[in-house]
């Protein structure tokens, strides 16, 4: 079988491996698509991010669906042939923060293409993977580009959680790639009367406006576009930080109300911090990390059309085009979410 894997920054190469064998309780399964994530293009660009580098070749890739192809034994609930969003996290269910449901913060974790442990955990873009049953969410009539994008949108369904009841709440979202437009998404499913969303692309800031921001604003062109919502100390309630960017951060506060939240989301370098103003307005900031239990429902959110993420699926490559799909997923003047067809 194919597979797609980064040696080093610039690195990408498809290679062949042996097809695998489920064992009981697995499945085997014939891969689908593919969503190239902002993580895969910090290893496919980088070679890392942060302190988190490649010290190994690895298969990149943990934003996938397939078709069960294959049973272990013991395997009753699912059948040959359906189409399964597959969640990359595989925690130990055994360490202290498994035990306390905090399985995103396993000390044990094992999620598809992550250079965090070594060796590395070994990704999923490849032609054919064997996973737990209890990694798949059937995803009935999906399209297997919805399926894909389950693990992106249990990403931020876990940040909205972490931000709480978001009825009736104003809602500013800084970064608009996939995550801060299923930030978009979702903070307008959850009841917010207001979303406003900025980032330095019209592209993806008239992408934001397609799926429901009322408000939009290309930072580089006005960088004092947020002014108007500084008044009586601030607007919104909630800010959903995805661009990892610290001036985006910065630039958010003083449009936030005094005992707002930040969510912080994105991920990049360290942040300086406008910590003095976030203090005099008692600003809650929270982080958010992975998901857990949203995996399944973020699978069911789609599948009963409670949100559609399709306007973000905006190319479809193949495998043997892997190269070219990373190059055209960093491209955000044109680009949301490439899938690789497998």
């Amino acid at each position: 079988m194919k597979v797609i894997v980064a040696h080093a920054a610039k690195d990408l190469r498809i290679e062949e491996r042996d097809t695998p064998t489920p064992g009981p309780g697995q499945v085997l399964i014939k891969m689908a698509a593919g969503g190239i994530c902002g993580s895969d293009l910090h290893y496919y660009n980088h070679g890392g991010f942060g302190a988190i580098r490649l010290r190994e070749p690895m298969i990149l890739g943990h934003e996938v669906s397939g078709h069960v192809s294959g049973l272990g034994d013991g395997v009753e609930d699912l059948a040959i042939g359906d189409l399964v969003s597959v969640s990359p996290s595989r925690p130990c269910m055994s360490c202290s923060y498994c035990a306390e449901g905090k399985q995103n913060h396993c000390l044990n974790m094992r999620f598809y293409g992550s250079a965090m442990p070594f060796p590395h955990i070994q990704g999923a873009f490849r032609e054919y993977i064997v996973a737990d049953v209890a990694q798949c969410a059937p995803a009935g009539d999906l399209s297997v580009g919805e399926a894909a994008m389950a693990e992106p949108l249990a990403v931020v369904l876990h940040a909205a959680r972490q931000a709480g009841d978001l009825m009736g709440k104003r809602v500013l979202v800084t970064g608009c790639g996939p995550i801060g437009l299923l930030a978009v998404l979702v903070a307008s499913a959850a009841g917010a009367v207001e979303v406003a969303a900025t980032d330095i692309s019209d592209f993806t800031l008239a992408k934001a406006r397609e799926v429901g921001a009322d408000t939009t604003v290309n930072i580089a062109q006005a960088p004092d576009g947020l002014q108007r919502f500084e008044a009586d100390k601030g607007h919104f309630d909630t800010l959903f930080e995805c661009s990892g960017v610290a001036s985006a951060l910065a630039s958010a506060v003083p449009a936030m109300r005094p005992g707002s939240t930040i969510v912080q989301l994105g991920l990049g370098g360290d942040m300086t911090l406008p910590m003095q103003a976030m203090t005099a307005k008692e600003l809650q900031l929270t982080g958010s990390f992975r998901f857990h239990a949203e995996f399944f429902t973020a699978v069911d959110m789609m599948r009963t059309a409670r949100l559609d993420v399709r306007p973000l699926i905006t190319h479809v490559m193949g495998v043997d085009d892997a190269v070219a799909a990373f190059e055209r997923a960093g491209d955000r003047t044109q680009a949301i979410k490439v899938n690789i067809a497998f």
